[in-house]
């Protein structure tokens, strides 16, 4: 089977004027986010999960999907931007205003998908959903031949209808029927956002070691509570999970150390109930029998529950970087300082996240600004639950 250009009618395009009123960020529609070049040409979605990024970019009241311009547009923007490589840019659709998967949304991402894949593109594709995927529509993600395709299912299995409106139960029968037909795509469990009295209990960590079962890896992570999303809570008199916000993700240390003795034997690393992963591309390079594009083997206390057939791949496949041409490629870029690489990661002054992505996918190995460090074994995370010293 192939992808049909449209399954049923498009979206009605957002008038220019209507575009003008949008955050700026979220009329920019392709952002470089770590995991790659997010594609968000359609805005809009009625699911309402209370931690949605959505209220970063002052959109939540937009319940009903739109577009800001044709499938077409959207890809030749994509491919044609200034950071985008042909079979090295992860790319990302549709992950920051709706969800992929809604039946209004579902056929454009088939058919960004059929774009890419013409073109004959290699690079991993992720899809990140939350709602219903049936066996067509497996058929049709199954007939891409060239992308390196991913559908990672989000699953919180927070019971709280006002923080997550979604029936957890939705994501669980997806995941289920994506594993099944799988084929060309592999599909990813992406646990989150975990937070602590909400769905990290016994209860809910037993129901997602019996999720890893259907799925090709796992991914678990924590909570973005920026102040945005901190306000909403209190404007609805929903529990604050945290009595700060922070920049990065919030992973508690003892909820992680809890998954992390439910899901492993670290003695000898059998791994009965399916790969965990702490990093998004960790997971889906795993999936795919590849070596993480992001270059976390550098960072080495976050391999530290991987397989070990995973962590060959990923020695085999890192290596440092000639510092002269990382230098020359990142004061054409806009840095400042000097260029460092050590053991873990290059090091730059004056790039903000998007050119650090670009080198970062470049080399396969880690770029840091100097000005926000990354912490051992917090590595990308908040400080928040983790010891001071």
């Amino acid at each position: 089977m192939t992808a049909p250009a449209r399954a049923r009618r498009a979206l009605p395009l957002l008038t220019p004027t209507q575009i003008a009123n949008l955050k700026p960020e979220l009329a920019d529609v392709i952002e470089y986010r770590k995991s790659g070049l997010s594609l968000n040409h359609v805005v809009g979605c009625p699911i309402d999960c209370g931690y949605c990024v959505r209220h970063l970019f002052a959109n939540w009241e937009m319940k009903t999907p739109r577009a800001l311009m044709s499938d077409e547009a959207a890809v030749e923007l994509l491919t044609s931007h200034r950071y985008f490589q042909p079979h090295t840019t992860p790319i990302q659709l549709f992950n920051r205003a709706t969800d992929p998967m809604l039946p209004v949304v579902k056929p454009h991402t088939f058919n960004v998908l059929r774009l890419l894949d013409e073109r004959g593109l290699t690079n991993h594709v992720l899809v990140i959903t939350r709602w219903r995927v049936n066996s067509e529509d497996c058929a049709i993600l199954n007939s891409f031949r060239n992308i390196k395709l991913t559908i990672l299912v989000t699953h919180s299995g927070i019971d709280h209808p006002d923080i997550e409106p979604v029936d957890s139960a939705i994501a669980a029968a997806s995941l289920r029927t994506l594993y099944e037909h799988a084929g060309r795509y592999r599909t990813v469990l992406y646990w989150r956002p975990i937070v602590p009295g909400l769905n990290d209990s016994d209860e809910h960590i037993q129901r997602a070691l019996e999720l890893s079962q259907h799925a090709h890896a796992t991914v678990f992570t924590g909570l973005f509570f920026r102040q945005e999303i901190a306000d909403y809570y209190r404007d609805h008199g929903l529990p604050e999970p945290y009595d700060d916000t922070a920049r990065r993700k919030i992973m508690p240390e003892k909820s992680e150390q809890r998954i992390l003795r439910a899901f492993h034997r670290p003695a000898d690393h059998q791994l009965p109930w399916g790969p965990l992963f702490r990093k998004t591309s960790c997971g889906v390079a795993y999936a795919h029998g590849e070596a993480d594009y992001n270059g976390h083997y550098g960072i080495r206390e976050l391999c530290d529950i991987c397989p070990l057939a995973q962590l060959d791949l990923c020695r085999d496949a890192w290596k440092a970087p000639d510092l002269a041409l990382v230098t020359s490629q990142a004061r054409a870029l806009g840095a400042v300082g000097e260029v460092e690489i050590n053991e873990r990661a290059i090091i730059v002054e004056g790039l903000n996240e998007p050119p650090r992505y670009f080198l970062q996918h470049t080399h396969g190995y880690q770029v840091h600004d100097r000005s926000k460090p990354h912490h051992y074994r917090r590595h990308g995370r908040a400080d928040i639950g983790w010891p001071t010293a």
